[in-house]
């Protein structure tokens, strides 16, 4: 680490959102580079939340050499100084730091009060009126301006002292200004609530520097929201009372006691909501019973001749030459005589069938029928599928970048839709697609937007995965019976049908497919040590699988059961980046944590983001389409690396460029290899599962049934056969706790 003194002469480039500044500093006193030791001026980089030209730094940081740039002081911390002396003050007055004080006005108050010129503009700035072509009013503007500046710096350094990074400095100072001091102080745990990234645990550590109790009715209140937080992340809507208190004890290292009387406190409050024996955050609970009241009213009875229905029907598969069975045709009429229906079936069972006799038959009525599905890849091969245009659920919704402001029972819900109550679709009928990936969140922005009269149809495999976000929208909506509900299970032309989805609908069944190796769709290779399945999996990726399925390397997709270990994520991703996409001087890259991000790189975004910009550009680089919303499991590519400018760039697979600043790159994380439930939804030519021994609750037959039903045209197993087979037969899976299934029960 070295240290570096000087003052600003000029800033090059400074971002707003962040305050990453590129900077020409001139040095004063020894510098410690060899290089630039007699520099006449340095250009220093980092996070500089109140810096002007003129003003006096010291820093520490390192010297480090750009590939275009030269060398650079990369900064790590610094302090403002005070300037010192008639010329240092003379300088920083004229440097443009204040507004309306240029360097002539700027030398006429210095040449008045000489060094005292500081503490006259912060003590007494009346007397700047002295100054000839300083108005009382401009004098008042000077100091206000002055003492913003220093109130800022001041803030800095006081956050300094808690280990707060620059960053992270700016945005409390953001969000609370000369307050502050007293959040800090008093309950940091705000911030948990009021600034985005900001979490319980970047709150708890600052206020375990502060002082503040461990049994702090503040840290109780939001680790219990915090544990609910991370219940929601993991699928939950509410937990049961017991499970929350000893969750949040554990967490927080208190009593029992302590907890009960927070979630009391937060009962009271309207952030939670209890309701037999489960706690759910208060906008959990209310999408969930809002939800099933909606529901209920869309699901009204239309009066359709059945014989109207079948004369459409028999059009349709005269004109497609296709002939619907009984199951379908009954699926076709109950969709057109009820407000709401459900259609399931595993692959080949005619679900895409049975949706276009639907579309035939509705438009056949003069109705307008809208298509969509949770993912742009989801909607892409819908649309395929039906010859029909279908969209995104964000995009039928009509996300925008802004949030509104939705107020229901006190609760507040950050709307990034157009389309709701107040500005309904237009639509006679919509069908959604792969309705299993349908978190509660999603489904209820979905269900604010749809005016009575409407035709809800949801379409999806019951057997796959439930939703990476909360909820159980399907499931506990088949299990109310309140809904039509038709479910598909013969396979149609078995003979012509892919091993692939004759597989899949083994496994559904708890029968192991064969695994002789005869099959060219569906095969394993097997290994039971680690290093030598990841070696398999390299050379499958890279080499074998592109040319047999007529794919990119980039195209062919790793899907793991598990996160972390030998076999997971994480390893996977990283050995995987190592091989397809090394290092080199060509490639711009960024670091973050233990995370490197380099051009080339395969990305997925892991939230949904409304406010993100996206273009896509024609041939010359002009704009043809541009937009907002990036979403939970979008894959791209990292096309630039701009360390200069603090961001990079990904391009989306429909060819959507979004930028993305460094601060925001916690959204994205490899994807050469991605877990079986983030794949939901989407199709690959080719998938290769690795297959080592691993948790029993994440190891079951929906886990390896979804991974199967994801891949087109090739499945390749890597590992032991019998974690395949134990899977197979393991039907237990991890409990969610919803509450849509008892919301929609105590109104029927």
């Amino acid at each position: 680490m070295s240290e570096l003194r000087g003052f600003v002469d000029h800033i090059i480039y400074r971002n707003p959102e962040n305050a990453y500044s590129v900077l020409v500093l001139i040095p004063e006193g020894t510098v410690e580079d060899e290089d630039l030791s007699g520099a006449d001026e340095i250009t220093c980089t980092g996070i500089f939340p109140s810096l002007a030209a003129g003003e006096s730094l010291s820093m520490t940081g390192d010297f480090v050499e750009h590939k275009s740039y030269g060398k650079q002081f990369l900064m790590k911390t610094y302090e403002e100084i005070i300037p010192q002396g008639e010329e240092a003050i003379r300088r920083y007055l004229g440097s443009g730091a204040i507004k309306g004080l240029g360097e002539a006005l700027a030398a006429r108050i210095v040449k008045k009060f000489k060094a005292d010129t500081l503490r006259i503009i912060e003590e007494e700035p009346q007397r700047l009126s002295e100054v000839k072509g300083i108005s009382e009013q401009k004098a008042a503007a000077i100091a206000d301006q002055f003492n913003e500046k220093k109130e800022m710096r001041d803030v800095m350094i006081f956050l300094g002292q808690y280990g707060i990074s620059m960053n992270l400095a700016l945005r409390i100072y953001q969000e609370y200004g000369p307050r502050t001091y007293e959040v800090i102080r008093e309950n940091p745990y705000r911030m948990a609530e009021d600034i985005p990234r900001v979490g319980f645990k970047t709150a708890d550590e600052i206020a375990k520097k502060v002082g503040i109790r461990t049994d702090s009715e503040y840290r109780v209140g939001c680790g219990i929201l915090y544990s609910l937080t991370e219940a929601c992340s993991q699928g939950h809507t509410c937990l049961p009372m017991d499970e929350l208190i000893y969750e949040a004890s554990m967490l927080l290292s208190v009593s029992t006691e302590d907890v009960e009387n927070g979630i009391r406190n937060l009962l009271v409050d309207g952030k939670l909501k209890e309701k037999d024996g489960f706690v759910y955050l208060i906008s959990f609970y209310i999408m969930e019973d809002r939800g099933a009241g909606i529901l209920l009213g869309l699901s009204v009875p239309f009066d359709i001749s059945p014989s109207i229905v079948d004369t459409v029907i028999s059009e349709v598969e005269s004109e497609e030459d296709i002939t619907l069975d009984e199951v379908q045709r009954e699926a076709v009429i109950c969709a057109a005589k009820n407000g709401v229906s459900i259609l399931t079936g595993g692959p080949g069972t005619g679900k895409t069938t049975t949706i276009r006799a639907m579309i035939r038959f509705f438009e056949s009525q003069g109705l307008n029928v809208e298509l969509a599905a949770p993912t742009g890849r989801a909607a892409k091969r819908m649309s395929e599928a039906t010859g029909r245009g279908a969209r995104t659920i964000h995009r039928l919704l009509e996300v925008h970048a802004g949030a509104m402001e939705d107020r229901e029972q006190n609760v507040v819900f950050r709307s990034m839709f157009d389309r709701n109550e107040d500005n309904p679709l237009e639509a006679d009928v919509i069908i959604i697609d792969e309705m299993s990936m349908v978190d509660i969140s999603l489904m209820y922005a979905l269900l604010k937007a749809i005016p009575q009269g409407t035709r809800l149809i949801m379409v999806g495999d019951e057997n796959q995965l439930p939703s990476v976000g909360p909820g159980n929208v399907l499931s506990d909506m088949i299990r109310s019976g309140a809904f039509s509900t038709i479910t598909l299970k013969k396979i149609f032309r078995q003979k012509d049908l892919s091993d692939i989805v004759l597989a899949a609908h083994q496994v559904q069944k708890g029968e192991v497919p064969k695994l002789d190796n005869d099959s060219k769709e569906f095969f394993i290779i097997k290994r039971n040590n680690a290093d030598h399945i990841i070696g398999v999996v390299k050379e499958l990726v890279e080499k074998k699988l592109p040319p047999y399925v007529d794919a990119s390397p980039y195209d062919i997709q790793v899907l793991t059961p598990t996160r972390k270990g030998l076999v997971g994520v994480g390893r996977l991703n990283e050995i995987m980046q190592d091989h397809l996409n090394p290092a080199s001087r060509d490639k711009e890259e960024y670091v973050s944590g233990e995370v490197t991000f380099r051009e080339g790189d395969k990305v997925m975004q892991i939230k949904n983001d409304y406010q993100l910009e996206w273009e896509i550009t024609g041939r010359y680089g002009i704009v043809v389409d541009s937009g907002t919303g990036v979403f939970n499991g979008d894959i791209g590519i990292i096309k630039r690396v701009d360390n200069d400018n603090q961001r990079l760039t990904v391009e989306y697979e429909d060819a959507k460029k979004v930028v993305y600043p460094f601060k925001n790159t916690d959204e994205l994380e490899h994807a050469y290899a991605v877990t079986i439930h983030k794949s939901q939804g989407s199709e690959y030519p080719a998938v290769v599962i690795p297959l080592l021994q691993g948790a029993r609750a994440l190891m079951n037959r929906n886990l390896i049934y979804t991974a199967i039903t994801r891949a087109k045209s090739c499945v390749v197993l890597v590992g032991d056969p019998e974690v395949f087979v134990n899977m197979i037969k393991t039907t237990d899976q991890r409990k969610r706790y919803s509450g849509l299934l008892d919301r929609i029960n105590e109104r029927t």
